[in-house]
C-alpha cells in the first residue's frame, strides 16, 4: 500500500495555511524508522494539565549521548554514540548509531521535561488550552 500525498491546502477557504503545507512536506521527508517511538495522551489530574508523552526506545544510549532541544516550533531529539576503538569484536550485531528525530509542535506547546529510564526516553509536553476568541467586526455604512 502506498501513501498518498496530503491534498493541497490551496483551497480558497483556507487562508494563510501555506506554512502548514511546507511543514507537512518537511515531516514527510524526515520520517525514518529509528528509533521507534510512541505518543500517548495523559489525562489531566489534580496536579497537571492534560499532556502528551513521547516515548523513544533508546537502549544503549546514556544521558550524555542524548540531546533534547526545542528550536522554533520543532522538538529535536538527537542521539550520538561513538565506536569504542579499544574493543575487539568477534561478532558485531549492535552498531554504534546516531539519530535525529524531529516533531513539529503546535503553537503554544510547552515541553515540560524529559526522563531516561530503562532504555526509554520519555518527553512530556503540555497541550495548550484553546482560547475561545469571538470578535465582532464593525460594519461601516457608506450610503
Amino acid at each position: 500500500m502506498s501513501m498518498s500525498r496530503v491534498p493541497s491546502l490551496s483551497s480558497p477557504f483556507l487562508l494563510g495555511f501555506d506554512e502548514i503545507e511546507r511543514v507537512l512536506d518537511r515531516v514527510a521527508k524526515g520520517a525514518e524508522g529509528y528509533p521507534p517511538y510512541n505518543i500517548e495522551r495523559l489525562a489531566r489530574d489534580a496536579e497537571r494539565p492534560e499532556r502528551l508523552r513521547i516515548t523513544l526506545a533508546v537502549a544503549g544510549f546514556t544521558r550524555d549521548q542524548l540531546d533534547v532541544t526545542v528550536e522554533e516550533n520543532q522538538l529535536l531529539i538527537r542521539g550520538r554514540q561513538q565506536d569504542d576503538k579499544s574493543r575487539q569484536y568477534l561478532h558485531r550485531g549492535i552498531a554504534a548509531r546516531q539519530f535525529q528525530r524531529t516533531f513539529v509542535l503546535a503553537e503554544g506547546m510547552e515541553v515540560l521535561g524529559a526522563d531516561l529510564k530503562n532504555g526509554l526516553l520519555e518527553i512530556d509536553l503540555a497541550r495548550p488550552e484553546p482560547e475561545r476568541l469571538v470578535k465582532t467586526v464593525s460594519i461601516t455604512n457608506h450610503d
